[in-house]
């Protein structure tokens, strides 16, 4: 599997009151977020979940409404999730996947260990020290910590549109500044490493990547985008002017664009 460099983006981070409220806004529409939330490929999944053969069991950090969850129960894992919303473990739970519904950083594993952590578009909504701390303490030795993220390239058309709405409506975001997804996500990822190294209790922490490419209807994008942090937040008006500005740049491409992404995992195995 290619990995990823490793680098500082400079970018501030968000103060801790705002990513509680960002974190805490998605279980307002949990079956829009189930439904339209790309998925993870599956050759990542397998690779962790054939650490352990044959019944390895998994923690799910930030499980949500169990779109990973789903995935490694169907490689054939034991899967228990923890979130922070009950909204969103509910909706988990109706799909079987068992929750117990904690701030990861203060859940108590209550004994139990699990032969990998994984977390899916979560962990930089936690503390990252504190929870690569709990992964370490919920690792068997050997057990792999694994926290991956979907970053999707947008076409230049769409980065436009989102730019010129953002700079009207939400100044401050980083949408307004035209910020690259990539340098976004590269701040989360030395965060992510930064807190596994001082735990101590792990390898060194190593950066996979999966690329992979999906095509989005319009519609499909626009439902989506209801989902994201960026808008789960803003005035209801400020959300319709974001999305016709979109639609319409969609529109101008046809209705139909394809969207790469890059799967980007940071990981790092529990040392004894």
């Amino acid at each position: 599997m290619p990995t990823v460099p490793s680098g500082r983006s400079g970018r501030p981070s968000y103060d801790s009151d705002q990513i509680r409220r960002t974190a805490r806004s998605f279980g307002t529409d949990a079956a829009r977020y189930d439904r339209t939330r790309p998925r993870y490929p599956q050759a990542l999944v397998d690779r962790l979940a054939a650490a352990a053969r044959p019944a390895p069991s998994v923690l799910d950090v930030g499980c949500g409404t169990g779109i990973v969850a789903r995935q490694f129960r169907a490689a054939g894992c034991h899967v228990l999730g923890v979130d922070v919303d009950p909204r969103m473990a509910e909706l988990a739970r109706r799909d079987g996947t068992e929750v117990e519904v904690a701030a990861f950083e203060t859940w108590d594993a209550a004994g139990r260990t699990f032969d990998a952590v994984v977390s899916g578009q979560t962990w930089h909504w936690l503390d990252p020290e504190a929870a690569a701390a709990a992964s370490a303490r919920a690792l068997r030795p050997g057990g792999r910590l694994a926290a991956f993220w979907n970053v999707p390239t947008m076409p230049p058309e769409l980065v436009r549109a989102l730019v010129a709405v953002y700079q009207r409506v939400a100044p401050d975001s980083p949408f307004a500044l035209g910020e690259r997804a990539e340098d976004a996500y590269d701040e989360i990822l030395t965060r992510a490493e930064d807190g596994i190294r001082a735990t101590g209790a792990f390898g060194a922490p190593q950066r996979w990547r999966d690329d992979w490419k999906h095509t989005y209807t319009r519609d499909a994008w626009l439902d989506q985008m209801r989902t994201h942090g960026a808008l789960t937040l803003l005035a209801p008006e400020h959300v319709a002017e974001v999305l016709a500005e979109v639609g319409a740049a969609i529109d101008a491409l046809g209705g139909t664009f394809a969207m790469p992404y890059t799967t980007v995992t940071v990981t790092a195995v529990r040392t004894g």
